[in-house]
């Protein structure tokens, strides 16, 4: 894995749209074939209900400092009912929505292929969307440059890019589990509790909505501030609409919900 290596693969292309989230390893894809394509690489970040304000608000502030061509489109993914039923494999369903725009973009732009930000370490999650790239044939250079995400975060750092430390992300839908119907006002609520959460201070966390019920995941290190300032972490988590206020003390993993 060497940063070379990313360039030279990049390079092999005429030209690419890469799906940028505004994520570590979006950005730091997105800047590297910025550097050795130029203006024959496209940014397309796409909003949906899955998309928090912030991550919206980060992407403007991300394609201002890295000087990249950049498109914004939105998709109605709650229209589609394979996504709002929320399956196991909704994430299937999304992906496969989702990527099938851009390569239509990436067709009316004339870009050779359309690229997102997978590492070497998305293999050891469940992550049924990777089936859809497989089969639209989008291409994932950090994955096959051998990145991992430690890598990424690392030559972000030199590279001095503003996402090198950002806390791993996922879509809002992430939060709710299999099988509860997605609707705007979930993913709203839940929305706002993180927004709550991030104002009390506390970063790299997850609000699971469980019906009346919001499931705190938090670093371990803030399992125990947020216990001591439970009154405050509640109230503000109820001013949400929810009910009940529960404070996982497994803590904050990836892909919680995955299990089942």
């Amino acid at each position: 894995m060497t940063i070379e290596a990313l360039k030279e693969k990049l390079t092999g292309f005429d030209s690419v749209l890469v799906a940028f989230s505004g994520g570590c390893d979006s950005t730091f894809l997105a800047a590297v074939a910025r550097e050795v394509l130029g203006d024959r690489c496209l940014a397309v970040t796409i909003h949906s209900s899955f998309t928090s304000r912030q991550e919206s608000e980060r992407v403007d502030r991300l394609v201002k400092r890295l000087g990249i061509r950049h498109q914004t489109i939105h998709s109605d993914v709650l229209a589609n009912e394979a996504v709002q039923k929320n399956p196991t494999d909704r994430c299937y369903h999304c992906k496969t929505m989702l990527f099938k725009k851009l390569l239509q973009i990436a067709a009316e732009e004339g870009m050779a292929v359309v690229c997102d930000g997978s590492n070497v370490d998305d293999r050891g999650d469940y992550r049924p969307g990777r089936k859809a790239l497989r089969e639209l044939g989008v291409v994932s250079p950090l994955e096959e440059c051998g990145f991992s995400k430690a890598d990424i975060r690392r030559l972000s750092k030199i590279m001095d890019l503003p996402t090198w430390d950002l806390p791993a992300a996922a879509c809002l839908a992430s939060r709710i589990p299999y099988g509860d119907e997605l609707t705007e006002s979930k993913l709203r609520q839940v929305e706002q509790a993180e927004e709550a959460l991030a104002d009390l201070g506390f970063s790299g966390f997850r609000v699971r909505h469980h019906g009346d019920m919001a499931r705190l995941e938090l670093s371990a290190a803030d399992i125990a501030v947020a216990a001591e300032k439970r009154d405050i972490v509640a109230a503000a988590i109820h001013r949400c609409g929810y009910t009940f206020v529960t404070l996982d003390l497994d803590g904050y993993r990836m892909g919680s919900l995955n299990p089942v």
